[in-house]
C-alpha cells in the first residue's frame, strides 16, 4: 500500500461519502436544512427514514457546500461509548481546531460517565464558530447510555451548534421534548421521496416520458433506491412501455433484481468478484486484490463505481469504497449460496491484509467469520489492554462474545475477561476467570495472567497471596500489568522493588502512553516517600499525579484517593488539608481492595485528628475494622497501628522491624504460612503436625519478632526480609 493507506479505513469515517455523479439537487430539502441552521432555536434535525431513501446522499450533498461541517459514519462497533466519543471527538477537531487536544483525554471515562467528556466538548464549541455535526446510519449505536450522554450535549452546547442524525429507526433521546421546545426539525420519509421532476432528472434518460417517469415515482413511491434500480434496468431495455408497466418498487424487486437481472447480467468475472468482495464492509483496491487474488482492484472499483450508484465512494481520491447496504446484503445471501467453502478463506485472507496495514478490530473480525477463533483470541488478548485502557469495555466483551465458549479453555481471553469482570468490580468473576486463565496458562502469557491474579487477590484482601504471584513474575511489559506488581510490592512493604516497579510502571506509561497509569503510579510512589519518612518527596509525587490526572480527564479514578490522602497529610494549608481529606475519602470508596481503603482513611484520620476533626475517630475505627478483617494487612495495617498509638488510640503497639532471636527452621516454616488466611488448625494438617505444636511455634515467633499477634508477626518479618 502507499503511505498512509493504512489509516485510509478509519479517516473515511470522518469523510461524507463521495457524492454520484448524476447528483440531483434537491433545493426544497436543501432549504430545509438551511432554515433549520439558521435558527437558533433548533438544536437538532432528525432524518429518519428506511434503507435507501437517500438520507446519506442528501446531509453529504448539503455538507458539501458548508465550511463549518463535521460527519462521523456510525458503525456497529460505535456502540461502546469510548469508541464513539472518540470519532465524535475526531470528527469536531476537523472544524473546530483543539477540540481534540482538550477533549480526547476523557474519552477513557466515557464508558462509565460522560459528563466530564461532554462538558469539554461544550466548552471548545462554546468559544467556535458554528459547527454543524452530523452522525450517519446513528441506528447502529442503540446504546441507551450514548442516547443519555447526547442530549446532555444537546442540552448544554451552545446555539451555534446544530446536530443532524440520519437514521433508519428514531433514536433513544426524548424527541417529544425537543418538538414541545420547537428545537427539533424531522425529514421523514415522506418528504425524502422524490417527486417526478426530480426523479426525471436524476434518470436522465431523454427516451422516458412524463408518463413514464410519473408511473415509476408512483410503483417506487418515490423510493431513491428503488429509482436507481430502474435508471439500471432501463439501460438494458429497448422498450419503455413494457419496462415500466412491468416495474415494481416494492423491497421484493430489490431482491428479484439483484439476484435475477443485475447479477445474471454482468460477466463472470465481474460476478465472482462482487460475491468474493461482499464480505468487505469497506473496500481499497489492495485490499481487494488480497481477497480475490487479482491485481487491478483500483481499477476495477472506480470503474464499477461510474457505472453503479450502488457501489459508494468514501473518499474524495477515490481508494476506498462500499456497497449499498441493500445490495451488499444481498451480495452475502448470493455468496452463501454459490461459495459457502470459499467463504472462510476470503475472511481469512481480509484478516490477514488487515493484520498488515493495521486494523485490528477488522482483522478479528475476519478470523472469527473465518473460523480461526484461537487466532482471534490471541489477538484480542493483545490488543485487549490497549482497548480497556481507552475505555472501550464494550468492544472488547462483544468480541469475546463471539468467541463462544473458547475462553473457558484459552488462557489470554480467560484472562482478558477476567480483566473485564475484574474492572467492573465482579470480584468473584475475576476470581472464576483467572483460576480458568491460571490453569491453561503454557507460560506464554504469565505477565497478563499473573498481574489480574494479584489484583484479584488483593480485592479479596489476601496479600500473601498476590506476593506469592509476585515472585513468579518477570518484569513487566506494559504499564498497566506493572500496576499489580507495584500494589503487591508496596502493601507488603518491600520498599526497594516497589521503587523499582513504580519507575519501570511511569517508564512504560509514558512510552505508550497510558493517562490511567501515568496519573496514578504517583501515588504509590508517594506512600513510599511517605513509608521512607520524605514528606516533601511525597507531597510532590501526590500533586503531579493529580495534575496529570485533572489535565487528562481521569481524576475520579478510586487509587487517587492515595495521592489526595498524602496532600492532606503534608500540606500546610487548612483549605487544602479539608478539601484534600474529603476528597480521598470519597474516591476510596469506589477502591476494589481494602489495602487502599485502610491506608487513606489512617492518614485522613491521622490528620484529622491533629486539627479536631470530629470525623477522625470514627475514620480511625473504620480502618482498623479493615485492617482486622483482612489476614495479612500489610504496611496498611502498620499505618493503622502507628497513627493509633500516636493518638492514644492503640489498642496494640505497631511492629518493630527487629529480630530478637533467630528462628528455627520449624518456626520458619510455620511463619510462611502466616500470610495466608488457614488458620493454625489448618496449618497444622499442612505441616503433618498438632495444632499445640503450630500454637507453641506461634508464640515463639511473636517473642522473637517483638510482636503479639500474627498480623504483626507477617509484617515484622517481611521488614527484616524472611518473607
Amino acid at each position: 500500500m502507499e503511505a498512509g493507506d493504512e489509516n485510509a479505513l478509519v479517516a473515511t469515517k470522518l469523510t461524507p461519502p463521495t457524492l454520484p455523479s448524476g447528483l440531483i439537487d434537491r433545493h426544497r430539502l436543501d432549504d430545509l436544512l438551511d432554515a433549520a441552521a439558521a435558527d437558533p432555536l433548533v438544536r437538532v434535525v432528525l432524518v429518519s427514514a428506511p434503507a435507501g431513501s437517500g438520507k446519506s446522499t442528501l446531509l453529504a450533498s448539503w455538507q458539501r457546500g458548508r465550511h463549518d461541517g463535521a460527519w462521523m459514519q456510525a458503525h456497529a462497533a460505535d456502540r461502546d461509548p469510548a469508541r464513539f466519543w472518540s470519532y465524535v471527538v475526531g470528527a469536531l477537531d476537523t472544524v473546530c481546531a483543539g477540540m481534540e487536544a482538550a477533549a480526547q483525554p476523557a474519552v477513557s471515562a466515557a464508558a462509565t460517565d460522560a459528563a466530564e467528556l461532554v462538558d469539554r466538548i461544550v466548552n471548545e464549541l462554546t468559544s467556535a464558530s458554528p459547527v454543524t455535526l452530523v452522525i450517519d446510519d446513528y441506528h447502529l449505536i442503540d446504546n441507551p447510555e450514548i442516547d443519555e450522554a447526547l442530549e446532555r450535549l444537546i442540552e448544554l452546547a451552545p446555539e451555534r451548534f446544530l446536530l443532524v442524525l440520519a437514521t433508519r429507526i428514531d433514536p433513544g433521546i426524548r424527541l417529544s421534548r425537543l418538538r414541545v421546545r420547537s428545537q427539533l426539525v424531522e425529514i421523514r420519509a415522506d418528504d425524502l421521496r422524490f417527486a417526478p421532476g426530480e426523479a426525471r432528472r436524476l434518470l436522465a434518460d431523454p427516451g422516458l416520458t412524463d408518463d413514464h417517469t410519473a408511473s415509476l415515482c408512483e410503483r417506487t413511491e418515490g423510493w431513491a433506491a428503488g429509482l436507481v434500480l430502474a435508471h439500471l434496468s432501463l439501460q438494458r431495455s429497448d422498450d419503455y412501455d413494457g419496462f415500466v408497466e412491468a416495474f415494481q418498487g416494492d423491497d421484493r424487486l430489490v431482491v428479484d433484481y439483484l439476484t435475477d437481472e443485475y447479477l445474471a447480467g454482468v460477466d463472470a468475472n465481474t460476478r465472482r468478484r462482487l460475491l468474493e468482495s461482499s464480505v468487505l464492509d469497506q473496500m481499497t483496491g489492495p485490499l481487494l486484490d488480497a481477497v480475490s487474488g487479482a491485481d487491478d482492484g483500483t481499477r476495477w472499483l472506480r470503474a464499477l463505481a461510474a457505472a453503479n450508484q450502488l457501489l459508494i465512494g468514501l473518499d474524495r481520491t477515490g481508494t476506498t469504497f462500499r456497497y449499498h447496504h441493500l445490495l451488499r446484503d444481498l451480495l452475502l445471501v448470493e455468496a452463501e449460496r454459490e461459495m459457502p467453502d470459499r467463504l472462510p478463506d476470503l475472511h481469512l485472507a481480509a484478516a490477514a491484509w488487515y493484520r498488515q496495514h493495521p486494523d485490528p478490530y477488522r482483522a478479528i473480525h475476519h478470523l472469527i467469520e473465518g473460523g480461526e477463533l484461537v487466532t482471534a483470541g490471541d489477538l484480542i488478548a493483545v490488543h485487549a489492554t490497549e482497548l480497556l485502557n481507552e475505555g472501550q469495555v464494550s468492544t472488547v466483551l462483544d468480541l469475546l462474545k463471539r468467541l463462544g465458549g473458547l475462553p473457558e479453555r484459552h488462557a489470554p481471553t480467560a484472562a482478558t475477561r477476567g480483566w473485564i469482570e475484574f474492572s467492573t468490580g465482579r470480584f468473584a468473576g475475576a476470581r472464576r476467570w483467572y483460576d480458568i486463565a491460571a490453569r491453561h496458562d503454557d507460560g506464554s502469557d504469565g505477565n497478563l495472567i499473573g498481574s489480574l491474579g494479584i489484583m484479584v487477590s488483593l480485592a479479596e484482601g489476601d496479600l500473601g497471596g498476590a506476593s506469592t504471584i509476585a515472585a513468579t513474575m518477570g518484569n513487566p511489559t506494559e504499564s498497566t500489568q506493572a500496576i499489580g506488581l507495584a500494589a503487591a510490592h508496596t502493601w507488603a512493604g518491600r520498599l526497594d522493588e516497589a521503587q523499582r516497579v513504580v519507575a519501570l510502571a511511569r517508564e512504560l506509561a509514558a512510552s505508550e502512553p497510558s493517562d490511567y497509569v501515568a496519573a496514578v503510579m504517583p501515588g504509590f510512589a508517594a506512600v513510599l516517600a511517605m513509608e521512607a519518612s520524605d514528606p516533601n518527596a511525597a507531597a510532590a509525587h501526590a500533586r503531579a499525579g493529580l495534575d496529570h490526572a485533572s489535565e487528562r480527564g481521569i481524576a475520579g479514578v478510586p487509587v487517587l484517593s492515595l495521592a489526595h490522602a498524602v496532600v492532606a497529610r503534608t500540606t500546610t494549608d487548612a483549605a487544602t488539608r479539608l478539601a484534600s481529606s474529603e476528597r480521598a475519602i470519597a474516591l476510596v470508596r469506589g477502591a476494589p481492595e481494602p489495602f487502599t481503603l485502610a491506608y487513606v482513611l489512617a492518614l485522613v484520620a491521622d490528620v484529622g485528628m491533629e486539627y479536631d476533626d470530629p470525623n477522625a475517630p470514627a475514620r480511625l475505627a473504620e480502618a482498623q475494622r479493615v485492617v482486622d478483617a483482612c489476614p495479612d494487612p500489610g504496611i496498611a495495617g502498620r499505618m493503622v497501628a502507628r497513627v493509633a498509638s500516636r493518638h492514644g488510640h492503640a489498642t496494640r503497639p505497631a511492629p518493630s522491624p527487629r529480630l530478637v532471636e533467630e528462628l528455627t527452621d520449624r518456626e520458619l516454616a510455620v511463619l510462611r504460612y502466616l500470610p495466608s488466611a488457614l488458620s493454625q488448625r489448618q496449618i497444622a494438617t499442612e505441616l503433618f503436625v498438632s495444632l499445640n505444636t503450630v500454637k507453641t511455634h506461634c508464640r515463639a515467633i511473636f517473642r522473637k519478632l517483638a510482636v503479639t499477634d500474627r498480623k504483626a508477626a507477617v509484617q515484622a518479618a517481611r521488614d527484616i526480609g524472611l518473607l
